[in-house]
């Protein structure tokens, strides 16, 4: 009987380690202008669809950029996002931005420049 018990703990456990992610799926995104240089405070919306992202509506995820010009967006499903970064009259509408599809479990990174 004790057995049976240890066995059975002991397959919850390996089932409970499968399902446990230690990294989320996340994506850093950072954020220059024409010159190269960082941008902060750059408003930053990722949009799961190309007509939402057109349109300017639906974002699933905002962020601001820090003072070295990166937001992080995490807990994202492993798909494409099309990313709009806007600060004043600076912006990389038009640019084709879409991410291409992150992977999962990853710190998917892209660099993105506002002109």
């Amino acid at each position: 009987m004790k057995t049976i018990a240890r066995i059975s703990l002991l397959s919850i456990f390996a089932l409970a380690l499968m399902n446990f992610q230690l990294i989320k799926t996340q994506l850093v995104v950072t954020v220059r202008n024409e010159l190269g240089n960082t941008e902060e405070g750059v408003k930053v919306q990722l949009y799961e669809t190309e007509e939402d992202y057109k349109a300017e509506k639906n974002a699933a995820f905002e962020g601001v950029t820090d003072k070295k010009g990166v937001v992080r967006f995490k807990e994202l499903k492993p798909a494409s996002y099309f990313l709009l970064a806007r600060k004043d009259d600076k912006d990389n509408f038009g640019g084709g931005e879409q991410t291409g599809k992150l992977e999962e479990s990853r710190i998917n990174k892209v660099t993105v420049i506002i002109q």
